[in-house]
C-alpha cells in the first residue's frame, strides 16, 4: 500500500496481524518480515495511535481496550482495500493469507473441523481457522472483530449483523447405556422423575424449553446443574445416571462415546442452526469461501444426520 497524507496504510495491515496474532513473533512469520523489523512497526503504530496497542500480561501479550475498540474499523479498512486492488471477485483464494476466527459452540469444532482443516489444506493453504469457544457473557466479538463468522444457534442481537439458517433440528435426550429410563414405556412423567438431569448451558442457566413443556403438564424435573459445553456433559452422563441432552446434529459425538439418544416424549420448538457474519465482510472473496464451506459441511452433515 502506499502513503496518504503521511500515513504509511502499511500500518493498518501490520496492525490487523499484530491483533490477531497477539504476537510480535507471530506477525512477524505471517508478514515474512524479522521479529526486530515487526517491533519497529509496532512503535510506529504505538505512536500513531497514541496507544500501547499490546501489552504484556504474563508471557503473553495482549490487546488495550483502544486497541479492542478500533479492531473492526482496521479489519474492514484492510478488507475494502483488498477489495479494491483485487481483479475483482473471482480472487484465486490460495493465495490468500488469513486467519479467520470461527465463533461457536465447542459440538461445531467437535463435527466440523477436521472437515474445515482439510478443505482449507486443499483450496486456501494461507488461510488459517481459530475456533473461539462461545462466552458466558453476550458480547458483540462480530461487531468488534473478533470473530469473523457465529456458528451454530445463532443469538446475536446486532442488527446489522446477517443470519442465515441452514437448517432446523430437535433436541434429544441423552443416557448411558442400560440406564433404568430406557426400559418400557416413556412418558413425560418418567423423563421428568425418573432421573436427575444435566444442562448444557454456557450462561449457567438451568431452565430452558424443556420445563416450560413440563410445566404445561403440571410436571418438573430435577436439575443436579449444568455444564458448559455438550462434549463436557457426555462424558459427565457416560459415567452417571443423570439424563442429559443433545441436539440431533450432534448426535454422532454421543453415539461415538456409546451413549444412548432417544426421542423426548414432549412438544418442543425447533432449533434453528446456521451462521452469522458483519456486513463489512460481504464483498470479501475469502470470506464468502470459507462461509460456502461452512453452509455445505453444514448441510452435507445435516441431511445424513436429520435423514437417518
Amino acid at each position: 500500500m502506499t502513503q496518504s497524507a503521511g500515513l504509511d496504510l502499511n500500518l493498518l495491515v501490520a496492525l490487523e496481524v499484530l491483533l490477531e496474532e497477539q504476537s510480535v513473533q507471530g506477525a512477524a512469520h505471517r508478514l515474512h518480515l524479522s521479529e526486530p523489523a515487526m517491533s519497529r512497526t509496532l512503535g510506529r503504530i504505538r505512536k500513531a495511535l497514541g496507544d500501547p496497542v499490546l501489552v504484556r500480561a504474563g508471557r503473553r501479550m495482549v490487546p488495550t481496550p483502544h486497541a479492542l475498540a478500533v479492531r473492526a474499523e482496521v479489519s474492514a479498512v484492510v478488507e475494502r482495500a483488498r477489495a479494491l486492488f483485487a481483479p475483482g471477485r473471482d480472487t484465486d483464494v490460495r493465495t490468500v493469507s488469513r486467519t479467520f476466527t470461527i465463533l461457536g459452540h465447542d459440538a461445531i469444532a467437535a463435527t466440523h473441523g477436521a472437515a474445515l482443516f482439510a478443505r482449507a489444506a486443499r483450496e486456501a493453504p494461507g488461510i488459517r481457522l481459530r475456533f473461539l469457544s462461545e462466552s458466558h457473557v453476550d458480547v458483540p466479538l462480530l461487531r468488534q472483530g473478533t470473530a469473523d463468522l457465529e456458528v451454530g444457534v445463532i443469538d446475536t442481537t446486532a442488527p446489522e449483523v446477517h443470519r442465515e439458517t441452514v437448517y432446523e433440528e430437535r433436541m434429544l435426550g441423552v443416557v448411558r447405556p442400560g440406564h433404568p429410563l430406557l426400559d418400557g414405556e416413556l412418558t413425560p412423567g418418567r423423563f421428568a422423575g425418573e432421573a436427575g438431569h444435566l444442562v448444557v448451558s454456557r450462561r449457567g442457566r438451568q431452565r430452558g424449553p424443556i420445563d416450560d413443556a413440563l410445566a404445561e403438564l403440571g410436571l418438573a424435573r430435577r436439575v443436579v446443574g449444568s455444564v458448559g459445553t455438550y462434549p463436557a456433559s457426555l462424558f459427565v452422563l457416560r459415567e452417571t445416571d443423570l439424563i442429559g441432552l443433545i441436539t440431533t446434529y450432534s448426535r454422532p459425538m454421543a453415539d461415538s462415546l456409546g451413549l444412548v439418544t432417544f426421542e423426548i416424549p414432549l412438544p418442543l420448538p425447533a432449533v434453528e442452526v446456521g451462521f452469522a457474519w458483519h456486513p463489512r465482510h460481504d464483498a470479501d472473496p475469502a470470506h464468502a469461501w470459507l462461509r460456502g464451506c461452512v453452509r455445505e459441511l453444514m448441510t452435507e452433515v445435516s441431511g445424513a444426520v436429520l435423514g437417518a
